[in-house]
């Protein structure tokens, strides 16, 4: 013991105590998945604070000279039964009452128990140090490291800090309509039991107006159920906001909602204001769901959506190598969807997964920061079959199940959705997300890290023609731009089942004036040949600006790929926008092939005799006054769009562009334009290369022009970038991938220089680089959602591997018996060679 007590005062100097501020990983090794409860546990270097398994420890020992880490190893305990059947004394598992996590009565986030053992490890021999070993050092030994390790062990891990581990779903604001309330002294009294709606008889789900007594139905919920909107009506009709749930209403409070605020709220003076139409609120008892019942019962019913994840059949589980599950972090099944499908893509195999040593061997001190190794670890996880093991049964000691479950240990990409959604206003969060939007996202990700060497998104990129026809004049105008998917339109008018609908709608309104329940919904068969055709005729532009004709005229428009890419992704637009500009999902089952031949929509750019449009840009909205340049823009166009919820940025632009020409023109603009990756960017006016904000002579920050020019781009080029995004590097960055084009054929670089002056000493900038070949392809993969918005519900992934289908579903992989082709939301095909 003298000898390993030496060796820990040789190395005192680099054992720290943990700081507030400190990144603490102490549940996921930095270069793969193990964790404490790995076979061999986490081993924590007490300088760094780095987490590594008994595989890459002795790597990062050698790398870094550090000798001190602290060994943690979790041993799950077997589960015991409670005291009405072994006298455990554990209380049984309860069901949530509250739409919680990590509190009193909320969704239970660790049902495991672990015993835990710490120690410290002296490397490179691996000499073991306890804490009743350290009770027998020197003091200054056996104080600091005590320090240390009682320090790791009680701070935050960084998944525990980035998690949301308390969460309350019922922590409500109180009302601004509450305190000086007015009611109306109508004399209308509410009997204790025996409510209706006034309109409609409905005798549940009824809410009393605490401004005038009246009881109507609550909202019609997604599925047709709940109550006749009799409620809101009377507000929009009236403006008085608050009402309460009638049969929610206790000693304890009641459900209050106000219509003008849109939430759930508290009402302080609730017992004054329910007095006032006769209610005893001490006297009420609970005879309806609350809302946040109702709630948890959804959120309890996620397993219910039986077609997408095939629910009615008893699925054989799948495990080995590419068949591994992942957990489900919060919300992260439309990541989880997404990286299942990516790696089955041989370009992101072989870039991350077959490279993955010489990634490990480059990478940067902190590996948790580093996009190529945490990718890369994520790769390899889900392809090398280490993680793809069945899940501890839960109730292991006793009866087992007599189907199988399919779940598996899987791995929590926790390290790598951090990073990912690092900085970014939602993914950054743990609410559910656009499973297109994060592929975009990912692609953009991947694009900034691969500058130089392969790049795996080259596979999914293509080239767009586009072929504007000037109607007056005759002449086009043809134009090229990238994009990584293709957006396929839903054509409700050519449903084959169009009788069987409107039965349906007419069923569903004679419900609603009798009403009786509403009658099951009947989903719009869409015809696949109907959607490319809807994708492939021409589009009729009203207000295009002719520079023939020098004014704006009618044009057509006609998209068609000038490129195929190696693998094609295919979004299917369930997602509109109804004519209130309410978001809503379109409700379809569309005929998906498994193969597809898109050679007949190849662009063929300009026509043999065919007029070109004069490279003459259009008239710029600018007022009088050069040295302003401030655009002139009708600000009452802008804030109808914005009260819309559209950015003020992309609402300025749509104003812009369509030249003041009212709401119509600008909100076809913003339709037209939701997906570009800079829909939301600052207007940059022609001529400028400042966003409003900021001025060309604005001091650009060294330290962001410097990560901007190691990416691989100019300084130029980085100037301009943080110029048009007010000097804000995260917003500069997406700028810049979103401007390549404008950035190649930039005329005046920062020190003057015209681009004639200087094209003699360096060489044109290419084009963005695509591959090309055969429009023909096969499907090996797709993603559908389920739920009513892509900010709610749950995705799951279908995956072809070896001529079977296979469902990924978080952390259940499994065979699949029929997939539901018809009902997805991206598909993935890949090139088809002769």
């Amino acid at each position: 013991m003298a000898e390993v007590s030496d060796v820990l005062m040789s190395v005192l100097s680099t054992i720290r105590v943990p700081r507030p501020g400190d990144r603490v990983h102490k549940d996921e090794c930095a270069l793969s998945f193990s964790s404490p409860e790995s076979e061999g546990g986490l081993y924590v270097c007490m300088n760094s604070f780095l987490g590594f398994g008994s595989q890459y420890v002795d790597r990062h020992h050698t790398r870094s000279g550090q000798r001190a880490y602290l060994h943690i190893s979790r041993t799950r305990k077997a589960p015991k039964e409670d005291d009405e059947n072994s006298g455990s004394g554990d209380p049984p598992k309860k069901k949530p009452t509250r739409l919680a996590i990590g509190i009193e009565g909320g969704f239970n986030v660790e049902q495991e128990q672990y015993e835990e053992e710490v120690k410290v490890v002296l490397f490179p021999d691996r000499q073991e140090v306890t804490s009743d070993d350290l009770a027998t050092m020197p003091d200054v030994v056996r104080e600091r490291v005590s320090l240390a390790m009682a320090g790791l062990m009680s701070a935050d891990s960084v998944s525990h800090t980035l998690q949301v581990q308390q969460w309350d779903g019922e922590v409500r604001a109180e009302s601004r309509h509450a305190v000086e309330l007015k009611q109306l002294n109508n004399g209308t009294k509410i009997p204790p039991s025996g409510w209706r709606c006034e309109v409609c008889d409905l005798q549940e789900n009824l809410w009393m107006n605490l401004s005038d007594g009246r009881v109507f139905c609550g909202r019609r919920y997604f599925d047709g159920s709940g109550g006749n909107n009799h409620a809101l009506l009377h507000f929009q009709q009236t403006g008085h906001p608050l009402a309460v749930k009638l049969g929610t209403i206790t000693p304890d409070g009641a459900d209050v909602y106000s219509y003008d605020e849109d939430d759930m709220v508290l009402d302080p003076k609730l017992p004054e204001h329910l007095s006032h139409f006769g209610i005893d609120m001490m006297t009420m008892e609970k005879t309806e769901h609350t809302m946040t019942e109702l709630e948890i019962a959804v959120n309890q019913r996620v397993g219910e959506w039986e077609v997408i994840q095939e629910s009615g059949a008893t699925l054989r589980p799948l495990s080995g190598p590419g068949l591994t599950g992942m957990k489900n972090l919060g919300n992260s099944c439309y990541l989880n969807s997404v990286m299942q499908v990516l790696f089955t893509v041989p370009d992101f195999q072989s870039k991350y997964v077959s490279n993955i040593d010489k990634i490990f061997n480059e990478a940067p001190s902190d590996p948790t920061q580093d996009f190529k190794t945490q990718v890369a670890k994520l790769g390899y996880g889900l392809l090398s079959g280490e993680y793809s093991k069945p899940a501890p049964d839960p109730g292991e000691g006793s009866e087992p199940s007599s189907e199988p479950r399919g779940d598996q240990v899987g791995i929590a990409a926790r390290m790598f959705k951090a990073l990912v959604g690092r900085g970014h206003p939602e993914f950054s969060t743990n609410r559910q997300q656009d499973a297109q939007e994060f592929l975009l996202h990912f692609i953009n990700m991947v694009e900034r890290n691969c500058r130089s060497g392969v790049n795996p998104s080259e596979a999914f990129r293509f080239l767009v023609e586009e072929r504007i026809v000037c109607q007056q004049s005759q002449k086009a105008k043809y134009t090229q731009r990238v994009d990584y998917i293709l957006q396929l339109p839903v054509p409700m008018d050519q449903a084959t089942n169009t009788e069987e609908l409107q039965e349906a709608e007419r069923r569903r309104e004679e419900a609603d004036s009798s009403g009786a329940p509403a009658p099951a919904p009947v989903r719009a068969c869409i015809p696949f040949t109907a959607c490319m055709a809807a994708l492939s005729e021409p589009e009729t532009l009203t207000d295009f600006w002719s520079s023939a004709a020098q004014a704006k005229t009618t044009a057509t428009k006609t998209t068609r790929f000038a490129s195929f890419p190696d693998h094609m992704v295919i979004q299917v637009k369930k997602f509109t926008f109804g004519q209130d500009w309410v978001p809503k999902k379109l409700d379809v089952s569309i005929d998906v092939p498994d193969t597809l031949d898109l050679t007949a929509l190849r662009g063929t750019g300009q026509q043999p005799g065919e007029e070109l449009l004069p490279e003459v840009a259009p008239p710029p909205l600018m007022t009088p006054d050069v040295e302003v340049k401030a655009p002139v823009l009708d600000d009452s166009t802008v804030s109808q769009l914005c009260e819309m919820g559209f950015p003020l940025e992309a609402c300025r632009k749509a104003v812009y562009y369509t030249g003041n020409t009212g709401i119509d023109a600008a909100m076809n603009w913003v339709m037209g334009h939701m997906d570009d990756p800079d829909f939301s960017s600052p207007l940059v006016l022609p001529g400028t290369s400042s966003a409003p904000g900021t001025t060309p002579t604005e001091s650009i920050s060294e330290e962001h022009l410097a990560t901007i020019v190691s990416m691989g781009f100019s300084r130029d080029q980085a100037t301009r970038a943080l110029r048009a995004t007010s000097n804000v590097l995260e917003r500069a960055v997406d700028w810049i991938f979103s401007h390549l084009d404008d950035l190649e054929s930039m005329e005046v670089s920062e020190g003057g220089r015209s681009a004639a002056e200087s094209e003699g000493s360096r060489e044109p900038p290419p084009g963005p680089k695509v591959r090309d070949g055969p429009g023909k392809y096969e499907l090996f993969a797709f993603i559908s959602h389920m739920g009513t918005s892509t900010m709610c519900g749950h995705y799951v992934c279908h995956i072809k591997k070896d001529q079977q289908w296979v469902i990924f579903n978080d952390q259940k992989v499994c065979a699949s018996e029929k997939p539901p082709k018809d009902l997805g939301y991206l598909y993935f095909y890949r090139r088809v060679t002769e």
